[in-house]
């Protein structure tokens, strides 16, 4: 049976109702979600036994953080309680042609405050197939990166498959490490990479190369630098998003797993709901497309793309998406009639 692990921040989402801007809001919706967090409720929406690992503070909010994950049906075996305060963040959710905003309120949180053996990797990975982490943990704080760093070499260790989402923040990383100081390290113990060519170049430290998605001939050349730095990593996704506006987005995909490369169809969606955790949704589709579908590498290239979709739809950080609508969505039915 398989099982993911991931680890990351879970975190307090404030958002401005009805695309009012911050100077306009009386209230804010409260929500919950960060990156692989949102990865982990989208396997278990699929069926895909799914633990979280994080660090949340012993106060009320902490504990309805923890009911938010039981409620997901998410592992939280191996959730700890300490440190001060949840982090938050604040969302602006823009329309048109007005983009979105993130304002981040994190700073002293619990996982922000958490060091290098904190947690019993060898323990919590030991029925894990597969562990998942992203670069917003290593970005918050020196401890975050070097515990980050102990699950991945654990991982590692026990050949359970490690994937990353490169998820770069630039309001991020403001410990006096730039990411390329940190994520070499990390990314050499990866078996998959989701994110661009330009943003794991950025991160590795190599020169940007400005890759044109629509030329499949060429691309292999431009990943291969990317394997050649990282020698455990089979396959690099990329998620192509062409914004229209903050209210329609055209997604689809890339995958190389450096013999073939995939695309998958660009999907229209118009009106978005929520864009806010989408790549997340793609994470989790990858996951399990590899997971199912492992010698059917386009089929797992097109769930990530429809989970991503989908999500845009929905409300919130997380995909509250089923496996069998992305199969309907996959075999055409995206017209949002009434099932009656």
């Amino acid at each position: 049976m398989e099982k993911v692990v991931t680890f990351g921040e879970l975190m307090l989402r404030l958002s401005t109702e009805r695309f009012l801007r911050f100077s306009q809001a009386k209230s804010f919706n409260a929500t919950y979600g960060g990156g692989e967090f949102n990865v982990a409720v989208s396997l278990a929406n699929f069926g895909i036994a799914s633990e979280f690992v994080t660090k949340l503070p012993n106060n009320e909010i902490g504990q309805t953080a923890l009911r938010e994950l039981r409620k997901r049906s998410v592992d939280s075996n191996n959730v700890i309680f300490g440190g001060d305060r949840l982090g938050i963040y604040f969302l602006e959710t823009g329309a048109g042609t007005r983009p979105s905003n993130v304002l981040y309120d994190r700073a002293n949180s619990a996982m922000a405050n958490i060091k290098k053996g904190t947690f019993d990797w060898d323990d919590i990975l030991k029925n894990a197939t597969w562990f998942h982490w992203s670069g917003i943990t290593p970005a918050i704080s020196v401890g975050a990166a070097k515990e980050c760093l102990e699950a991945v070499k654990t991982a590692k260790k026990l050949g359970i498959t490690i994937s990353c989402d490169l998820n770069y923040r630039s309001k991020l990383w403001k410990y006096g490490k730039s990411p390329k100081e940190v994520m070499p390290e990390l990314l050499k113990y990866s078996n998959i990479i989701l994110g661009d060519i330009d943003t794991a170049s950025f991160m590795l430290g190599i020169d940007k190369v400005n890759p044109n998605y629509q030329n499949l001939k060429t691309l292999p050349i431009l990943y291969n630098k990317i394997f050649e730095i990282c020698p455990e990593l089979e396959i690099m996704s990329t998620t192509l998003r062409y914004s229209v506006s903050a209210s329609h987005q055209r997604i689809g995909g890339i995958l190389y797993d450096k013999r073939n490369i995939y695309d998958a169809d660009i999907k229209e969606v118009t009106p978005v709901v929520d864009r806010v955790g989408s790549g997340d949704a793609y994470m989790g589709g990858l996951i399990y497309g590899l997971l199912k579908h492992s010698n059917d590498k386009q089929k797992a290239l097109n769930i990530a793309v429809a989970s991503c979709c989908l999500k845009h739809t929905i409300y919130g950080d997380y995909n509250l998406i089923s496996m069998n609508e992305i199969e309907k969505f996959l075999d055409g039915d995206s017209t949002g009639k009434v099932l009656r």
